[in-house]
């Protein structure tokens, strides 16, 4: 029987290599260092903030104070704005703005702002140790707007850690900046004032110096008639108001200290009788610088009168 040939199956052949793709997977890890190490120094720095920041978020072993100066680095230098182009993950680039990179942080700009003020304020130091005394926002926001003398005093405190005393000295510079303040507010209102009377001085002023040119054209365009009872009325109008206050304040005066020289046993008629005498020469004076004769008359008042008024004292004896 005849033995049936053995068929040698021939090895399948080894499927050809694609040199092209070994030489691309081969490359490709160098290619991607190259791009790792061409970005900038700012962009390294935002993807190295990115990360801590999402670790801190998940770990809750961030400081926040070390996030905070980050924070402020990245803000005061514009960092930010190398997100700009980047993909943001939802289908649009990011344009690079700060409100997008606190946003990637998971923070409000407000939120990120009032950090970094409070950092600045009080420093690192002072305010990891005022948070851990459970000082908040509120309370913050109060000592940035002391003066920086008293602030500084509050720092150095917070620095030694001493929470009792830090909240004594607090409330003590709180109450001290409101005083002040209020004092501050006063002096502010006082010379608010000053100044709104002065306004309204100048204005009146004003207006008097605008009338006085009026009636001043007035006259210089009157008849001679005219402009002699234009003065008789201004002489009235003096006399007038002379007559209220001799009729008044001065008479008050006079029976006043009249009554006290008597009930005190020390008459006072012979001075007053003095002062009166003396009114009466500026009157004649005045009468004689317009040329005519001034008389005491019959229906003068008597107290007005000093020849009715009785000497006293030493004028008695002579």
């Amino acid at each position: 029987m005849s033995r049936t040939p053995k068929t040698t199956t021939e090895a399948a052949a080894e499927p050809a290599l694609n040199e092209t793709a070994l030489a691309a997977v081969g490359v490709a890890p160098a290619q991607l260092a190259a791009i790792q190490a061409g970005y900038s120094e700012d962009r390294d720095l935002l993807n190295q903030l990115l990360g801590q920041a999402q670790m801190a978020d998940a770990f809750a072993k961030f400081s926040v104070t070390v996030t905070t100066s980050k924070l402020a680095f990245v803000k005061e230098n514009k960092l930010y704005q190398a997100l700009k182009g980047r993909d943001s993950g939802n289908g649009y680039q990011l344009a690079g703005t700060w409100d997008e990179f606190c946003g990637l942080l998971n923070i409000s700009r407000e939120k990120a702002d009032l950090d970094i003020a409070n950092l600045k304020a009080f420093g690192e130091e002072a305010l990891e140790s005022m948070s851990r005394m459970g000082i908040g926002y509120r309370e913050l926001r109060q000592y940035r707007k002391l003066p920086e003398d008293q602030k500084q005093a509050l720092i150095e405190v917070a620095k030694a850690g001493d929470k009792e005393g830090f909240v004594e000295l607090a409330e003590e510079i709180i109450a001290k900046h409101a005083k002040e303040k209020e004092a501050l507010k006063s002096e502010l209102d006082d010379a608010r004032d000053q100044a709104e009377d002065l306004a309204a001085s100048k204005k009146s002023v004003e207006k008097d110096l605008a009338e006085a040119r009026k009636q001043a054209r007035q006259f210089a365009n009157a008849t001679p008639d005219e402009q002699a009872e234009t003065l008789r009325s201004k002489l009235q109008k003096k006399t007038l108001e002379l007559e209220a206050v001799m009729t008044g304040e001065l008479r008050d005066s006079v029976e006043e200290l009249v009554k006290h020289g008597d009930e005190a046993s020390l008459d006072q008629r012979a001075w007053v009788k003095a002062q009166l005498g003396l009114m009466l020469d500026r009157l004649q004076n005045l009468a004689a610088r317009a040329g005519v004769e001034l008389a005491v008359q019959a229906d003068t008042p008597t107290w007005l009168n000093p020849a009715a008024i009785p000497a006293t004292g030493a004028e008695a004896v002579q």
